[in-house]
């Protein structure tokens, strides 16, 4: 009955967004819609490298297009399945991600925001006015010049690149749950973690989590590329809740060595206390787990671009 309450109400919510289009704006964001539709067929699947680029820049000259017009945050783009499209729990800002697949196993990561988060403008020595005004923000992957991903803080302009497919809202600032396929042995996901600075800029990385023995301003889990891990957030605990990994052979001395690392049967997890996220080890899986816990990785031979969970 819950579930089927949020899609009358995603339903009705998109209705309402669309109707505050005009005839014109809904004509003009639909075609273009459908040259993106096309595209990321290219984009995703074709069979050589400088194709899936080729289209890639293609893409990209589209969006460039859209997303400085306002009114297209209101367009949902609902027909683009191939991509990661995330809205905000409030409502005040989206996020789209993609990947192209690289023929060494590794990804390259694109994508922007939108934002209509409230931004503090200056007026006078003391005075301070809040606005709510349009926003928008490419991403530029820095991934691959990133030696320590758990440290690093940036902006949209030296984005870590990956893969975002969940947002959730915490205090003042937004945890992201993303994967990224990394090589040909590893993958990874991550806890990232989105703010706004009072001019509207994002900034990804900050110091929320308490974790024993890391100091991180986001979380990595580095395992087996040819295993599943789950990394979920479950409301009714206000945990994010994932696999414990450990080496296959815990005799052998694997440790360090990702790519022999898959779960154990065991579960952990961050829990949301005053702000913060607190490690929390060996939970109780059963009061939590439900049947999207099984999740499955992209298969690079198949060239899946996006990391959909069950």
């Amino acid at each position: 009955m819950k579930f089927r309450f949020l899609i009358i109400f995603c339903f009705v919510f998109a209705l309402k967004s669309l109707a505050q289009l005009s005839d014109t704006e809904l004509s003009y964001f639909s075609k273009l819609e459908d040259s993106l539709k096309i595209l990321q067929k290219k984009v995703f699947y074709s069979k050589k490298e400088s194709d899936r680029f080729e289209a890639n820049k293609q893409f990209l000259a589209i969006w460039n297009e859209i997303i400085p017009n306002e009114k297209s945050f209101q367009y949902p783009f609902d027909s683009l399945t191939e991509i990661s499209r995330l809205t905000a729990p409030d409502k005040s800002f989206r996020i789209v991600t993609w990947n192209v697949f690289k023929n060494d196993g590794t990804q390259a990561y694109f994508g922007f925001i939108q934002s209509n988060q409230a931004t503090v403008k200056k007026s006078g020595l003391f005075k301070k006015t809040t606005l709510h005004e349009y926003h928008y923000f490419l991403l530029s992957d820095k991934s691959s010049s990133v030696k320590t991903p758990e440290n690093y803080v940036s902006d949209h302009t030296k984005w870590f690149g990956m893969l975002y497919y969940d947002i959730i809202k915490s205090d003042d600032y937004y945890i992201l749950l993303g994967w990224d396929g990394n090589d040909k042995i590893t993958q990874r996901k991550f806890i990232d973690v989105l703010t706004f600075k009072d001019d509207g800029t994002p900034t990804f990385g900050k110091d929320v989590f308490k974790y024993p023995g890391k100091f991180a301003k986001r979380v990595m889990f580095e395992y087996a590329s040819e295993v599943s891990m789950s990394l979920k957030y479950h409301p009714n605990r206000k945990q994010i809740v994932f696999n414990h990994l450990a080496p296959k052979d815990p005799d052998a001395a694997l440790e360090g060595q990702y790519q022999y690392y898959g779960p154990d049967g065991s579960f952990d997890a961050l829990t949301e206390k005053k702000g913060r996220w607190v490690y929390e080890g060996d939970i109780d899986i059963r009061k939590a787990k439900d049947k999207t816990d099984n999740v499955n990785k992209p298969d690079p031979d198949k060239q899946k671009p996006v990391y959909k969970p069950n």
